[in-house]
């Protein structure tokens, strides 16, 4: 048995990151090779009334945490990384530039590698991920009041904007509107992510970090994990009261009855306010969770959450082209049907874990590569 260990690091972001990794999966799974998959999480694309099949939407359901929580965090590990070198001197200058380029880095993984494997231009949660981090390079000076003034704003607001460039079929006036805000889906072209909405996510997840390490200083009384849960109870509430009054907040995706799938069939295709108040709600909960059970138990090096939050943007890319590849290229698109889509999900984890295990090691052995760092 694998000793425990005294992580350098907060493990329990790293076993959040890796648990949503594991659901990604399956959602992936389904998305190349389920031909029930759902697809209806956007008023762009779901015809009112239309069925719900329960576990195949139970299946799409549960990935929906996992975009809100890459966002935060990488929001919330950034800003741990860029505060503490700053406390310690770094050239400012330096910082930025860092930020950019591993920004531009990410941003561009999905117009490229991406969107080779999957036949179509794309632009997904790399994208977004990629350009909200380039912003971050200006919106880390601003205060946490600010920031979290700036993130609500638009959570809770972006709708109207939304609104003004909406058409009657859900696609927006130009892929330039469907980049920053909205959605946009053609044989050629898909924008899934657009980087305002997961902008606001991210600004969220930098506040955070900037918590942790108050809290670390003793400049804060409350513990990260007692916020989170404090918050996480907060979002779930006003997700509740945003359902329950099925009118603005749900990016009109509407529910259609009181059947608990519709109460969870929010839109994540823009996010809506409701979407993001469950998720990130649910995403708090359980990362207190996880942080009050570090503490119990400490850290097993080679656990499977903690291997794979670890290693999340090697693993992502390598599940990702291998199952997007494979549908595209090598006549595997919706072959099969929901059982085989959890057994296919199952192998492929057990294959990820050895590689995951041995990319950690490799990075660890080259900590001066810049291509390293940033996968």
């Amino acid at each position: 048995m694998t000793p425990a260990v005294k992580s350098t690091r907060i493990a329990a972001i790293d076993w959040m990151r890796g648990f949503v990794m594991i659901i990604m999966v399956l959602d992936h799974v389904s998305m190349a090779y389920n031909k029930g998959h759902i697809a209806a999480d956007s008023a762009a694309n779901y015809v009112a009334g239309t069925p719900l099949p329960v576990w195949e939407f139970i299946t799409r359901w549960i990935s929906h945490i996992c975009a809100p929580v890459f966002v935060f965090l990488a929001g919330t590990a950034l800003a741990i990384s860029v505060e503490r070198k700053l406390s310690k001197g770094f050239d400012s200058k330096g910082i930025d530039k860092g930020i950019l380029l591993r920004g531009a880095f990410i941003a561009l993984l999905d117009p490229t590698i991406t969107s080779f494997f999957s036949g179509r231009l794309t632009f997904q949660v790399l994208y977004a991920i990629g350009v909200a981090m380039m912003c971050m390079a200006f919106f880390r000076r601003l205060s946490s009041a600010q920031l979290l003034i700036i993130a609500m704003a638009w959570i809770l607001g972006g709708e109207l904007v939304t609104a003004q460039f909406w058409f009657t079929n859900g696609q927006e006036q130009s892929i330039i509107v469907a980049l920053l805000i909205g959605k946009y889906y053609t044989h050629d072209l898909s924008i899934s992510y657009p980087v305002i909405p997961w902008l606001a996510v991210m600004i969220l997840g930098w506040v955070f970090g900037r918590y942790i390490l108050d809290y670390g200083q003793g400049k804060i009384k409350i513990t990260p994990s007692q916020l989170l849960f404090r918050l996480g109870f907060l979002a779930l509430i006003a997700f509740t009261v945003i359902r329950y009054f099925n009118d603005y907040g749900n990016m009109f995706l509407f529910r259609g009855d009181n059947t608990w799938e519709q109460w969870l069939h929010v839109s994540k295709y823009p996010p809506s306010a409701s979407y993001l108040m469950l998720e990130l709600g649910l995403m708090a909960i359980i990362l207190a969770g996880m942080m009050q059970l570090e503490k119990r138990i400490g850290v097993r090096a080679n656990g499977v959450l903690l291997v794979f939050g670890q290693t999340s943007m090697m693993f992502y890319l390598v599940h990702r082209i291998l199952l997007t590849g494979t549908a595209t290229y090598g006549g595997l698109h919706h072959f099969t049907n929901l059982t085989y889509t959890y057994i296919i999900t199952g192998l492929l984890l057990l294959l990820l874990y050895p590689f995951c295990l041995w990319y950690r090691g490799f990075k660890a052995k080259h900590p001066d590569s810049v291509w390293l760092k940033y996968l």
